[in-house]
C-alpha cells in the first residue's frame, strides 16, 4: 500500500502566488507510483482539499484528515510547498508536530528562527559564519533614521526582517531621504526592518538537502542580475537575471561555498531542502551569508530544480528522496 502524502500549498502572505506556481511543478513530478498525493490549499479563508476535478472540501483540522469519495484519508507525511507564512515560519510545522506527522522541511524552531533575518545572521555570526553588519528597526521603537545610519557604512540594503522573495526590499546608496522611503516601504511588509551593509562580491545561491542521513550540496548557481540587485522583479521576470548553474568558479572557491553551506545546514539543524544565499567577497576570499530559505521555489525555472538537474537527478527522484527522508524521521517524533 502506497503512503498517503498531503501536499500543502497556498499560504497567508503575498508569497502565496509563488507557492501556487511551485505547486504546478511539484505535483507534476511527485512519483505517483510510490505515493498517493492529495493537494491541500491553505488560505486565510480556510484549509481545503482540492480534488483532481477541482472540487474543494474543508480539511478536518482536529486530526488533519480529509474526505475523498466518501472515504476518510489520514496522512503518512506532509510535503510542504508554502512560501512565507504559515509554511516557512514554523507555524504549520508546530501544528504537524502536534499531529505526529512528519514533513519535508525544517522543524518549527529552525523555521521560525531562519524566517527572521536578524536572528539568522546573529546565530550565524556567533557560530563563526561571515555575515554583513546590520541593525534591526522595530515599528514604533526606533528613533531618527539618521542615528541608525551612523552605525553602518553605505550602501545598505533595507528589507523586511521576516519574509522572502525580496518583497519590500531596497538598496540605499547614502543617508538621504531615500533611506526614509526605503524604511517606510519595508514597514509595509513587516513590523521589523533589517538594514544591512552591502558586501561587494559575487552572488551565489546553493541548495542543500539531506538524503539517507547524508547532507548533500547541489551544484550552486551564480546570480548575475541586470538590475542593481536581485529584487522581486529580477527574481520572477524573465530577462532581468542570468542564473549560471553550475557557477563557473575555481574549485577552491567552490569548496569554501559548499563547506560553509554544510556548516549552515548543521548549525541551524535543518531538514528537507533549503537554499542559502551568499555573497563571495573576493578581497577576503570568504563567503558571507545573506539568508536561508527553508521552502525554496520549485517552479521548473526555479534555482533548486535547476541545480537538481545539474546534479544529474530528475525532480521525481528528488521529491521522492525528500519524502522518504521525512518519513524516516517519523519514529523520532513524540506526542
Amino acid at each position: 500500500m502506497k503512503p498517503t502524502i498531503a501536499f500543502v500549498t497556498g499560504g497567508y502572505s503575498g508569497e502565496s502566488v509563488i507557492s501556487y506556481k511551485s505547486a504546478v511543478n511539484i505535483l507534476k513530478n511527485v512519483d505517483a507510483d510510490k505515493f498517493d498525493v492529495y493537494k491541500i490549499d491553505i488560505t486565510l479563508q480556510g484549509w481545503y482539499y482540492v480534488a483532481t476535478n477541482g472540487d474543494r472540501s474543508a480539511v478536518d483540522r482536529q486530526d488533519f484528515s480529509i474526505i475523498d469519495n466518501g472515504r476518510k484519508i489520514n496522512f503518512d507525511a506532509v510535503l510542504i510547498g508554502i512560501h512565507g507564512s504559515p509554511g516557512e515560519d514554523g507555524k504549520l510545522q508546530g501544528y504537524f508536530d502536534l499531529m505526529n506527522l512528519p514533513y519535508t522541511s525544517c522543524d518549527a524552531a529552525t523555521s521560525a528562527l531562519t524566517f527572521n533575518k536578524r536572528y539568522t545572521v546573529a546565530i550565524a555570526s556567533f557560530s563563526g559564519i561571515n555575515v554583513a553588519k546590520s541593525v534591526v528597526l522595530i515599528r514604533g521603537k526606533f528613533g531618527n533614521p539618521d542615528e541608525v545610519a551612523k552605525q553602518l557604512r553605505f550602501p545598505v540594503f533595507v528589507k523586511p526582517n521576516n519574509g522572502g522573495s525580496s518583497i519590500g526590499m531596497s538598496k540605499v546608496n547614502n543617508a538621504t531621504e531615500e533611506l526614509v522611503t526605503a524604511i517606510e516601504k519595508a514597514f509595509k511588509e513587516d513590523e521589523q526592518v533589517l538594514i544591512e551593509e552591502f558586501v561587494m562580491g559575487r552572488e551565489f545561491t546553493i541548495g542543500v538537502f539531506r538524503s539517507a542521513g547524508k547532507i548533500i550540496t547541489l551544484p550552486f548557481t551564480e546570480i548575475k542580475t541586470k538590475k542593481e540587485f536581485f529584487d522581486f522583479e529580477a527574481k520572477y521576470t524573465p530577462g532581468f537575471t542570468d542564473e549560471v548553474t553550475p557557477a563557473q568558479v575555481d574549485e577552491a572557491i567552490a569548496e569554501k561555498v559548499r563547506d560553509t553551506a554544510k556548516k549552515v545546514y548543521q548549525v541551524f539543524n535543518c531538514n528537507g531542502v533549503i537554499r542559502i544565499d551568499f555573497i563571495y567577497n573576493e578581497e577576503k576570499g570568504e563567503p558571507f551569508l545573506l539568508e536561508i530559505n527553508t521552502v525554496p521555489g520549485q517552479t521548473d525555472e526555479s534555482i533548486v530544480p535547476q541545480q537538481v538537474r545539474a546534479m544529474g537527478w530528475t525532480l521525481k527522484q528528488f521529491y521522492s528522496a525528500l519524502i522518504e527522508e521525512a518519513m524516516g524521521r517519523k519514529y523520532n517524533l513524540k506526542m
